[in-house]
């Protein structure tokens, strides 16, 4: 259980944080991909100088750095922990309206904006261990933005209370705030030399007391039909639509193989967007997998289906292109055991007497550090339903996850 007196100011950072909107657009070619990403990071950087941390700075591309010193003699591995800034381009970030529920007792939360948008424990099985606790929640309109600016305020909390408690020894810390994690782009333009860490944590995960060693391996896809134009009114036997194309390949994806229909370790096939007219068409993928050999089998599968597709259609084609997006953290830290045992050791310090490790259902910025040469898990900073108008943090969890790092930085000093 935790030791030390902590005096915790996450929420009201949180409150503040998710007032501003940070939203990230995959349509825009620029680093942020939003201008508006640095409003939150100018922010961040003057809470950061207030605390007394002086080289605490945002670059051109929206990255934030900042350095809380090492208080002790012993040679301590450099430390980074990791939140980004951007919230997801699937529902809305403007004018969120942060309510915190108080001493939640298990009831329906009705979000005032909205009234259809209802969080009910039956369908958020995490609700059940809130009893008594503080839920957040937006009004029904927006997210809330807990993904991940209840990491950000974790992060801040925690690089309060070590400066305000020099008692706690601990190494050389870096902190890292990034732009457009939520597009893929998180660690576009890192600056690892400028970090200077030997290995790190991203605070962006979901249950409390949890920490994950593995995330899926991603590829994207773009698959691109070109059909034959015709007359519709003299088209028979001349017109191939490539819209019509695309919709039959979009239609034979195995169900199997879908989000929908998998979980735990299953990968999936996953259709994102489709445009297009009658000469050309295109659908956007994403395909999932922890393993590459399954990344491999869903690419084969995908040329199946689209080859099948075209079958009726002798005069068209398409073309599918597939790119790296990031890979499986696992087969990195697998080498450094002792990173996540170290963060094992810190949440059962925290309270969380039988921490859960398992992998997740997708990435973080872990997964491209880990491959940059900074092995980089992930730890809980309690987000629920993100990417929706339903997400939720608690108080609580917030606060834990904010000793869970200042007891992490205290066990490396003492491992070093």
């Amino acid at each position: 259980m935790s030791t030390f007196p902590f005096q915790h100011g996450a929420t009201e950072r949180f409150l503040h944080y998710v007032t501003i909107d940070t939203q990230s657009d995959p349509d825009s070619p620029t680093c942020p991909s939003t201008e508006k990403q640095k409003d939150l990071g100018k922010v961040l950087v003057s809470e950061l100088k207030a605390m007394g941390i002086q080289d605490a700075e945002m670059d051109e591309h929206g990255y934030v750095y900042a350095t809380v010193p090492a208080n002790t003699d012993k040679k301590v591995p450099v430390i980074c922990f990791c939140s980004h800034m951007d919230t997801s381009p699937d529902c809305s970030g403007k004018n969120v309206k942060p309510i915190v529920h108080e001493n939640y007792q298990g009831q329906d939360l009705v979000l005032p904006d909205d009234k259809s948008v209802v969080l009910k424990m039956s369908e958020h099985a995490d609700l059940k261990h809130q009893i008594g606790n503080d839920i957040i929640t937006a009004s029904g309109t927006t997210l809330l933005g807990a993904d991940n600016k209840a990491g950000l305020a974790a992060i801040m909390d925690a690089t309060q209370i070590l400066l305000n408690n020099p008692q706690i020894k601990h190494g050389k810390l870096r902190l890292l705030f990034t732009p457009d994690e939520e597009i893929g782009r998180g660690v576009d333009k890192a600056d690892m030399k400028k970090l200077g860490a030997r290995f790190g944590y991203t605070i962006d995960g979901e249950t409390a007391g949890s920490i994950e060693d593995e995330t899926f391996s991603a590829d994207g896809a773009v698959i691109t039909v070109y059909g034959i134009s015709a007359h519709p009114g003299f088209a028979k036997g001349k017109m191939e639509s490539a819209l019509k194309i695309a919709g039959r390949i979009a239609a034979k994806l195995p169900d199997r193989l879908s989000p929908e229909h998998t979980e735990g370790r299953q990968g999936f096939i996953h259709p994102v967007h489709i445009e297009g007219g009658i000469e050309k068409a295109t659908i956007k993928l994403i395909i999932r997998d922890f393993t590459e050999a399954g990344l491999k089998r869903h690419a084969k599968t995908l040329q199946k289906v689209v080859d099948a597709a075209l079958k009726p259609y002798p005069n068209s084609r398409a073309e599918i292109q597939i790119s790296e997006q990031y890979r499986n953290m696992g087969k990195v830290l697998r080498k450094y055991p002792h990173v996540v045992k170290n963060a094992i050791e810190a949440l059962k310090r925290a309270g969380f007497k039988e921490p859960v490790q398992s992998s997740i259902r997708g990435g973080t910025d872990g997964s491209r550090l880990s491959f940059m040469g900074l092995p980089c898990p992930n730890l809980f900073a309690g987000e629920h339903a993100f990417h929706s108008k339903q997400e939720w943090v608690s108080v609580q969890d917030m606060n834990k996850a904010a000793e869970t790092i200042v007891h992490l930085a205290q066990v490396w000093e003492e491992n070093a």
